[in-house]
């Protein structure tokens, strides 16, 4: 299971079991790259084709979310807006490539597309080695959390 590098634990509200990035590999203006290694002992792998499990798409693409929710994170930290959280309000044009084997380790890439209104507009891919993984567009909105009644 992935603890995450304590920059991952300072910069999202994700945690174990459901943090999907290990550590971030680099970060620049525009964009993000992590790394995730997916590991056999995780508990998703005994019910997901027993026998011959296969990493739930739904899973990759998570991961990719998070990395863009680590790169809002950093893109903001300056900003007046720095104390919200990431909400995912867009998923398109997912396409999956690949499939990801327990044990498999991925790099993935985000990268800021556009902001308009207070969205975020983003792309992200993954990729094992060379092979491509995943490429999906999706949008996400930095909002302050709200008190709970």
């Amino acid at each position: 299971m992935s603890e995450g590098s304590p920059e991952v634990l300072g910069r999202i509200p994700h945690r174990p079991p459901f943090l999907f990035i290990d550590e971030i590999l680099s970060e620049g203006p525009d964009g993000l790259v992590a790394k995730r290694t997916w590991r056999k002992e995780e508990d998703f792998y005994s019910g997901h084709y027993p026998g011959a499990p296969i990493t739930p798409g739904v899973l990759l693409c998570e991961a990719v979310f998070q990395a863009g929710a680590l790169y809002l994170s950093g893109a903001l930290k300056s900003q007046s807006d720095s104390g919200g959280v990431p909400l995912l309000v867009k998923i398109s044009d997912v396409r999956f490539r690949s499939p990801v084997y327990p044990g498999d380790t991925v790099t993935i890439e985000v990268k800021k597309k556009d902001m308009m209104g207070g969205f975020f507009l983003m792309s992200g891919s993954m990729k094992r080695g060379d092979t491509r993984v995943l490429n999906v567009e999706f949008s996400v909105a930095w909002k302050k959390p709200e008190a709970k009644p």
